[in-house]
Order: structure tokens, then C-alpha cells, then sequence
């Protein structure tokens, strides 16, 4: 090994432990190395760069070392910190969230950084051609990172793979850059590693890229996204990935679940998400936020709420709903800690709703009443959360979703004057089926001129109830499901003339799939909810999505079938398709989308004389970590023939049918090819009629220059 130019000043206090002796002994074959007291630091220390490796959870360091360093650093220079010493960003002042697990890990299997795809070119990690490179093999590593929550100010780099298994939420990498220089925190590096050569190999590439990124200066390309300028250059990361939505709301990259917060404020949407910014998974969740001024293009804001590490909300930050409270926006959302998740209050404190401050009184609810046997489970002393608010006769009115013990899941009613202080008003609705869920989630109440809409989320279904509410409860004329596939934990916008409704679109594909794509989930196209004078709903896409229509493929084409397939001239994996199907005497017309040319892949959706809308995922992807069961529905059509709206974007498709019925699928074709259309009619002669397709636009577009 040649020996380079990159000067490198070990930090160490006194004697050196065995660990740091091996660090040593591995840098010293490679840098210019030389050991430095931490009290000898100056602003201008002549290092490329400090590497502080310690087996202990820095607790007190000397107040001018500390200064000294964090000059240093902020100065332009580079600062490695490995094994228990990334404890000490909070201490220099570069991160206000301080690593939430200390420990040490005892190494049984290959066992390194699980690299995040949008970072898959940092210098530690682009040696690699697999996001996933054991650097250790045995031994014990002593170390502090985050795992129940993220840091406030570092990007996460990298989590850990253990053997054949992710563990996302072990991050072994992050980035800060505070000043005009660079940290990087590798909380896992461990001198030696064990015995395996490659493993050996791997933790000597990594470490390189480390050392060598550091003496390189500070790189925007992994800085923390910080506004949209940051969100866009993640979002151009993820741009040549052909299965992510395009005209969907979906996050910059990492984690999405339920819509949350909906509102317009002067003139501008807002819509807020569950958000993960440490990676495509479920764990430490934020509130993202997008605004628009049309409801189908969007911009990326800076992330809204974060857990507050002293809060009642530490452990997430997760679903509620905005409203206008003295005049300003005002979120009521669930934060969770330990085992309690209760009811939160934030107000915002500018008109771009960028910035909120949480009250001082959370949780506004101390806990859920004590008059009725809420369910107690593995994670939760209640299951009590999501919060649907809306102000009606004098007063303002809380829904929160919960479960009853042996029952079935509930809607729970509260009224307060104030938003701060809640009385308790009863079950507005419970399940009365044993199919009914034990827990209803994300409750939301719409109100019409005649009718009352109540959608509760039971863990897969949205289940709808349609009546009037009478003495405080809420007597059910209708019930049914809102969506048939692949939809959750709906929200909905108050708009001039009536209620948009967007949901979440949650992956059909395994974990390990998620975190190599990068992100997870998406949120539906806005639906138009109605429910007309006869008590029966209404679902049609939202009129402004035409301004999406890009190019139009085909316009109002007709066709008769008799046992044969029809393919126009029309593909692509952002488009919406419209038309009208008459069976005749088939048997069944099939709609094929997202077909490659041999018709090997291909998603069919498939409409049968018996009334029985079918997506047929069983040859849509060639991936294997992907589902592949079929979603099916009941259509009824009012009035024969059928008609269809089909958006198809990326990996998604949503099927709207006689404006009533939705049926929306996650697909993930695999082939470049895979953009075609077809119609077949089985068993007999169908019509096809005022077919239509568009090629849509993007939901996220660059500003103009």
C-alpha cells in the first residue's frame, strides 16, 4: 500500500486503547498520520483530516478542545468520527438530536453499511457494485447511533445489513455539514474486523472512501436537503427509475404513508404526508409538505413537524388534519412516545406554512377516556390516533380513531372550545360485523347537503358509511368499500365546490425492494367524493387532473371485437385511457396495459358478464419480490355499458368504473418495452367505444428559469 498525501490527525487523550492502536497501524500504511492531543487543536490545524475513533461515549470534552474543533471544522476541514465518538456531534454543536442507542454489537455474521441508492455514488460507497458490503465479520464494535429517531441536522448515509437481513433502522452512516466543512460519523468501523478476507477487503475500500472523501471537501451532492432546491437534486436522483410515479404526489425519495393536514391557505394547497427522511421505511416519522396552486403540480417544502426528542411526539410525529383557527392554520396530529400516542397541537408561525411551533400543553388529550374498554395491544397501552376536526355549531369537533376490546373498532367524539381543552362526547360509530376491523384508523367525517360520509381505514380496507347523524351517533343507511386495491388512510381538501379526496398508495413489492428503489409509496390522484340525492356515492377523478394532458394518443376511437384483440397506436407509463365497454355477448373484455411487445408482461384488467372488475397481476412483473394476486371488485353498472378511467403512471395503476367503483393496483413492470396497450374481447363480439388517451405531464416539474 502507497502511503498518500492526505494528512491525517488521529485524535487521541493520552494512552491509546488497543482500538485506537489498530486504527493507527491501518492509517499509518496508507496517510500521513499523526497523533494529536484533542487539547492541542487549533482553528488551523495543517490535517486534511481529524479522525476521532473511541470506544467511549464522550460525555465532557475540554471546553477549548471542543471550540477549537468545531472552528476547525466549520472552517472547511474534515472530521471522521468512528465508533462511540459520534456521540460527540451534539457536544461540538453540529446536531441538536443526540445518537438514541449506545451499545456494543457482537459481530456473528458479515455484517456492514445497508448504503442508501440515492448516495450509491458517495467515495465510500462507489468502489461497490452492491448497496449492501460486509466490512466485519466477528468481533465485538462498540457504538452510538440512531435508530427510534434521526438526526435533526446530518443526512443518513448508510443502515446495516446483518447476514442475509436490512436493518434500516440501524444507521451506521451519517453526514453533516456544518459551516464550509464536512462530518462524517461511521458509527460501526471497527479495527480489526475479523477474519474473512473480503470482508477484510470491503472494510479497507470503505474506510478509504471515507478518510478520502473528507480530505476532499465538503460535496453539495450529499448535503441535507434542506428546501426544494435539495428535494429536487434527490428527485433528480431517482428520475431514470421507470417504475416511480411521475404525476403522482410521492415523496423526494425515502418514505411516504397517509395524507395528512390538508388545506388551502392564501391561495395555496398544502399537503402534507408521512414522511421517513432516514429512508424508505417505517420508523421515525415526519410531516412532509408539498404546495401547489393548481392541485395537480406540486413543489417540495422543507419538512413541516419532526419528533421533538423531549416531547410527547419523540417517537413520530404522525396522522391528523389542519384547520383555520383564529385565523391560522392550525395542526391537531397523533404523537407517539413509548407506549402512548396522543392527541398534539402545532400552529404556524408564517403564511408559507413552513414553519410550526408545537404547543406547550401537548398532549392537548392526557388519555383516552377511561369510561370504555379501549384496546390494549403488543405496542400500545390505547390504540387512540388520527384526528378528523371540523367546527359546526358554535364549537369545534374531534374524531379520533380507536378499537374497543372485544368489540371492534370505533370513532370516538370529543368537542372543544378552545382546540386545547377536549371533553369526551362518546362513540359516534363501531363495528357491528366481525369482519369490521379491531381498530379503525384515520377517521374523516365529510358532510353534504343531505347525507353524511363517514370513512374509517381497519389495517387493509377503507370501509364507508353513509347516513345521518342523530343524537350524537351516527345511523348508517349505506356501507362499502372505497377503494378495491391497493388504497389507504384517506384525507380530504375542502374546495370550492365540494371535497377532493387523495390516499395512500402503499408498496406492493417486499422491504429489500423498497430500499433499492429508494423511496415507497405514493398518494392517488384526487378524487371528486359526492354522495348524490339518493344516498349513493359518487367517485370521479378530479377536474383539474385534464391539465395534466400532455399530448393526446388517441382521441375518441371505436372498435368492434369478435374473439380478437385490438392494439392502438398508444403506450407509455404515464397515461390516461377513458372508454366505454359493451360485453354484447361476450363472455369478457380484457384491457391490457403496461404490455411489452410479446405480451410476456403485461397487467389485464379484466371485465366478465358477471359483473366482475379483475386486475390480473400474475404476469406484470418479472420481478420476484413483487405480488402478483389478484384485486377484484363488484362492478354495477347503472347502465350498461361500462365505463373506464385508467391512469397509469409508473407503477401504479387506478381504475375509476361508472364513476362509482375504484380498484387501484401496484404494479412493477420490468421491461423497458412494457408500454403498450391492448383491448381482446372473449367468448363473443364486445364494442370499445370513445377510447381516449393522453400522455400526462409531470407532478413535480423544474421551476422556470
Amino acid at each position: 500500500m502507497t502511503v498518500t498525501a492526505v494528512r491525517v490527525g488521529l485524535l487521541i487523550d493520552g494512552s491509546p486503547s488497543d482500538r485506537q492502536e489498530a486504527a493507527r497501524e491501518w492509517a499509518d500504511v496508507r496517510y500521513d498520520v499523526e497523533t494529536v492531543d484533542p487539547g492541542q487543536v487549533t482553528p488551523s490545524m495543517p490535517h486534511d483530516v481529524l479522525w476521532w475513533h473511541h470506544e467511549k461515549l464522550p460525555t465532557a470534552v475540554d471546553d477549548w478542545a471542543v471550540s477549537a474543533l468545531a472552528a476547525y471544522v466549520r472552517g472547511g476541514g474534515g472530521l471522521l468520527l468512528s465508533l462511540r465518538a459520534v456521540g460527540a456531534v451534539t457536544v461540538f454543536g453540529f446536531e441538536s438530536v443526540a445518537p438514541d442507542a449506545v451499545g456494543t454489537r457482537t459481530v456473528t455474521a458479515p455484517t456492514g453499511p445497508l448504503w442508501h441508492s440515492v448516495y450509491d455514488d458517495h467515495p465510500a460507497a462507489d468502489a461497490f457494485d452492491e448497496l449492501r458490503f460486509p466490512v466485519s465479520d466477528r468481533g465485538t464494535v462498540p457504538y452510538a447511533r440512531y435508530e427510534d429517531q434521526l438526526p435533526a441536522e446530518g443526512e443518513v448515509l448508510a443502515s446495516t445489513v446483518e447476514g442475509e437481513h436490512d436493518r434500516p433502522t440501524q444507521t451506521s452512516v451519517v453526514s453533516w455539514h456544518p459551516g464550509e466543512g464536512t462530518v462524517l460519523g461511521a458509527s460501526e468501523l471497527a479495527f480489526p474486523s475479523g477474519v474473512d478476507e473480503q470482508c477484510v477487503k470491503n472494510r479497507d475500500r470503505f474506510a478509504e472512501g471515507l478518510v478520502e472523501s473528507l480530505a476532499d471537501g465538503p460535496d453539495p451532492r450529499f448535503d441535507r436537503p434542506a428546501g426544494s432546491e435539495g428535494f429536487r437534486r434527490l428527485r433528480a436522483r431517482l428520475s431514470d427509475d421507470s417504475q416511480r410515479p411521475q404525476y403522482h404526489v410521492t415523496p423526494p425519495a425515502n418514505w411516504l404513508n397517509d395524507p395528512n393536514g390538508l388545506i388551502e391557505h392564501d391561495g395555496i394547497y398544502h399537503l402534507f404526508y408521512q414522511y421517513n427522511p432516514g429512508g424508505p421505511y417505517h420508523n421515525s416519522i415526519h410531516w412532509g409538505h408539498a404546495t401547489s396552486e393548481d392541485l395537480v403540480h406540486w413543489r417540495d417544502e422543507p419538512v413541516a413537524l419532526a419528533p421533538s426528542p423531549d416531547g410527547p411526539d419523540r417517537d413520530g410525529c404522525w396522522s391528523g388534519c389542519a384547520v383555520e383557527f383564529d385565523g391560522n392554520p392550525t395542526i391537531l396530529y397523533t404523537g407517539g412516545r413509548d407506549r402512548r400516542q396522543l392527541p398534539c397541537l402545532a400552529t404556524a408561525t408564517d403564511l408559507t406554512l413552513r414553519s410550526w411551533t408545537k404547543d406547550r400543553s401537548n398532549p392537548v388529550i392526557e388519555a383516552p377516556p377511561d369510561d370504555v374498554d379501549v384496546l390494549e395491544t403488543e405496542h400500545w397501552q390505547a390504540e387512540f390516533r388520527d384526528h378528523c376536526v371540523w367546527y359546526e355549531d358554535g364549537r369545534w369537533h374531534q374524531l379520533i380513531g380507536s378499537g374497543l376490546t372485544d368489540v371492534g373498532g370505533t370513532v370516538l367524539r370529543y368537542s372543544s372550545e378552545d382546540l386545547r381543552n377536549w371533553r369526551y362526547e362518546g362513540q359516534l360509530l363501531t363495528a357491528d360485523q366481525p369482519d369490521g376491523g379491531a381498530v379503525w384508523e384515520c377517521p374523516e367525517l365529510l358532510r353534504f347537503e343531505e347525507w353524511d360520509l363517514l370513512h374509517v381505514s381497519d389495517d387493509e380496507t377503507v370501509r364507508y358509511f353513509i347516513g345521518k347523524r342523530r343524537d350524537r351517533a351516527f345511523e348508517v343507511t349505506s356501507r362499502g368499500i372505497l377503494d378495491h386495491g391497493d388504497f389507504y388512510a384517506p384525507q380530504s381538501m375542502s374546495v370550492d365546490d365540494g371535497y377532493l379526496t387523495w390516499g395512500w398508495l402503499p408498496e406492493a413489492r417486499d422491504a429489500e425492494a423498497q430500499w433499492d428503489a429508494g423511496w415507497s409509496g405514493s398518494l392517488s390522484v384526487p378524487r371528486k367524493l359526492e354522495v348524490d340525492d339518493s344516498g349513493d356515492l359518487t367517485q370521479r377523478p378530479a377536474p383539474q387532473l385534464t391539465a395534466l394532458r400532455d399530448t393526446t394518443r388517441i382521441d375518441g376511437a371505436s372498435v368492434s371485437l369478435d374473439d380478437e384483440r385490438w392494439t392502438p397506436s398508444a403506450g407509455g407509463r404515464t397515461l390516461e385511457l377513458n372508454a366505454t365497454v359493451a360485453l354484447d355477448d361476450a363472455d369478457a373484455v380484457t384491457l391490457s396495459v403496461f404490455e411489452s411487445p410479446d405480451r410476456r408482461e403485461r397487467t389485464e384488467i379484466r371485465y366478465a358478464a358477471t359483473n366482475k372488475l379483475v386486475v390480473d397481476r400474475s404476469a406484470a412483473s418479472d420481478d420476484p419480490r413483487v405480488r402478483d394476486s389478484d384485486q377484484r371488485m363488484t362492478v354495477t353498472p347503472f347502465d350498461e355499458p361500462l365505463t373506464l378511467r385508467v391512469f397509469l403512471d409508473g407503477s401504479t395503476v387506478e381504475i375509476f368504473a361508472n364513476e362509482r367503483h375504484c380498484l387501484t393496483s401496484r404494479v412493477y413492470p420490468t421491461r423497458a418495452d412494457s408500454t403498450g396497450l391492448s383491448f381482446a374481447a372473449a367468448g363473443g363480439r364486445a364494442d370499445v367505444k370513445d377510447v381516449s388517451v393522453w400522455q400526462l405531464g409531470d407532478g413535480f416539474p423544474d421551476p422556470p428559469a
